[in-house]
């Protein structure tokens, strides 16, 4: 069951996991088949980040009951489970999926402390790690950083974009003022925010640098899926206008409403502060130096998904990356946690057999050379 910690002091732990969304309490699971009683801090509440998408937004990947038939959930963090049938709802709203992480927190009763911000994490000369947090300092031999992304926005993509909104920040899009809005970013946050914008009556204005609505890649990581296609389609005629190779290099505040200024000089007018779907800097940042970092951003992992700086440091969740492969959703990041649970298990000189199955269920991925490949038709 979930559980607040009352009292401050110092405990010393064998693992901990950082962060109660998708990927703590799937990675939780998978420890917990191998004897490992990870503790999971959450500063909020389990599914905290779910709980607090746009309400119009809903899961680009289909749920589907089809365990039955040896195909997990594409949704699922933990074998045997299903959001779409615990939540009879093939795209899951925000809400929803945190109803479902809540629901596989009580039933496999993983150790999830709520209320709790991990504030520090320290390396220790002996090995593991100090962790210093609102409830007081712990020790681990080993922490999971899964935090996630979407409470930490890129919110300074250039300069004046304090006059912006960023899409992580809207509570709601039909509630937002205004007849014409201008969305900068048009990948799926950005194109998602233009339907829902679009279909509350508005007329919207997408401007995007590159052409991601002409690619020809098949992985929905890097284009967009299948189901905002969908929802483009079935958008009212005339109300979004989407704009590409647009470089934005700016945004001004001026009389009676907002200027977005391109490296052109270009300049799109609107009355209303513009949306900013340009993404999220990561929770990883709020350890900066505990990561070497790829040339595009990114934390660099060992094969097993290991700090290449910090041994005994952990990511697991979207922002895991490997050469080009982009583990950015649950049924990609969760096939990392049977090779993340073996090495902790196998180090701490539990018995890993139990994880074969995940082998079977897709959550054991431990050759990516079968990865990457696009469809042929």
């Amino acid at each position: 069951m979930a559980q607040r910690r009352q009292k401050r002091g110092t405990h010393e732990l064998s693992c901990v996991i950082v962060g109660a969304g998708a990927a703590g309490i799937g990675i939780a699971r998978a420890l917990q088949e191998v004897g490992v009683a990870a503790v999971i801090l959450e500063r909020h509440e389990i599914g905290g980040s779910f709980r607090r998408w746009p309400r119009e937004m809903r899961f680009i990947t289909p749920s589907f009951p089809s365990n039955s038939f040896g195909t997990l959930d594409l949704n699922s963090v933990a074998i045997g489970t299903s959001p779409a049938f615990t939540l009879e709802c093939e795209h899951p709203t925000g809400k929803q999926y945190a109803d479902y992480l809540k629901s596989v927190v009580d039933y496999f009763h993983l150790p999830v402390q709520t209320g709790i911000d991990v504030t520090s994490l320290t390396p220790l000369a002996g090995g593991g790690f100090e962790l210093e947090t609102s409830s007081g300092r712990l020790k681990a031999s080993t922490v999971i950083w899964a935090a996630g992304e979407f409470q930490y926005p890129r919110l300074r993509p250039f300069p004046g974009a304090e006059h912006g909104v960023h899409n992580s920040r809207v509570k709601s899009w039909k509630r937002l003022a205004g007849d014409d809005v201008i969305v900068i970013g048009g990948y799926e946050s950005g194109i998602d925010a233009a339907v829902h914008l679009a279909n509350a009556g508005k007329r919207v204005r997408v401007l995007e640098r590159n052409s991601i609505w002409s690619s020809n890649a098949s992985d929905p990581s890097i284009t967009l899926s299948p189901f905002t296609w969908d929802r483009l389609l079935e958008t009212p005629d005339g109300r979004i206008e989407m704009i590409d190779e647009v470089e934005i290099e700016r945004i001004e505040k001026q009389r009676g409403g907002y200027a977005v200024i391109d490296v052109t000089g270009q300049r799109w007018l609107t009355k209303r502060r513009p949306i900013l779907a340009t993404g999220f800097e990561g929770s990883p940042a709020l350890i900066r130096d505990l990561f070497d970092w790829r040339d595009d951003g990114f934390p660099l992992l060992s094969s097993v998904d290991e700090s290449t700086r910090a041994p005994g440091l952990f990511l697991v969740g979207s922002l895991v990356r490997h050469e080009r492969l982009v583990f950015c959703f649950i049924y990609k990041f969760r096939q990392r946690f049977g090779v993340v649970a073996n090495t902790i298990g196998q180090r701490l000189g539990h018995d890993t057999a139990p994880l074969q199955k995940y082998r079977f269920w897709g959550m054991y991925l431990d050759d990516l050379t079968c990865c990457g490949s696009e469809c042929v038709c």
